[in-house]
């Protein structure tokens, strides 16, 4: 497996500029949510730095990464092919750099849309690319500080706010995010 330099390397040479700062500061936030939660710090950490690995591919570099993995792309990620750069990243931190953790790449594969039932890395990872410091976005302040309290509140309020915004702008809800929500709502009922 790559050390974190190599990765951070390849990050920086295949990245914007302003992607690569927020790559890292998804993983100082990632590291931040880890010690709150009691999960793995280097797991979090890997898992924020290749979320973003193909970012800046092309749609066709991009599909031909996850087709290169037999992974088929169903209708609705051709409708929305911005959000297929988390797969990509995840594959390329598993093919390329030899990371094998099935929930690092998981965290990196769902880090925009979430899916039921997702791991207690897989929030964090989705919940520090949406709270880095370099984010700056009406209602992020909010999230940030449920962030420091309660990992599932802030991950609802996020989808939320996503979910919000998406409609708005009259794109399609994609269901792993709906199922997503829907999941938490119903485990957070079942709590309480």
């Amino acid at each position: 497996m790559w050390t974190e330099t190599e990765i951070k390397s390849y990050l920086k040479e295949n990245l914007k500029e302003d992607r690569y700062l927020h790559v890292l500061g998804v993983e100082s936030t990632a590291e931040k949510l880890a010690k709150i939660y009691d999960e793995d710090v280097e797991k979090a950490k890997l898992a924020a730095l290749i979320h973003d690995a193909a970012k800046n591919k092309t749609v066709k570099d991009i599909e031909d990464i996850i087709k290169s993995e037999g992974i088929k792309i169903d209708n609705e990620m051709v409708k929305s092919p911005v959000l297929l750069h988390g797969l990509a990243g995840a594959i390329i931190g598993k093919t390329l750099m030899g990371i094998e953790d099935e929930d690092v790449f998981n965290a990196a594969a769902y880090h925009t849309t979430g899916r039921e039932n997702m791991s207690k890395l897989e929030k964090i990872i989705y919940l520090a690319d949406y709270i880095e410091p370099n984010r700056d976005f009406p209602g992020v302040q909010t999230i940030r500080i449920i962030a420091l309290k309660d990992l599932d509140e802030a991950v609802l309020y996020a989808m939320d706010h996503t979910i919000k915004y998406i409609i708005k702008k009259g794109q399609i809800l994609l269901n792993g995010t709906v199922n997503a929500r829907n999941y938490l709502i119903q485990n957070k009922t079942s709590r309480s």
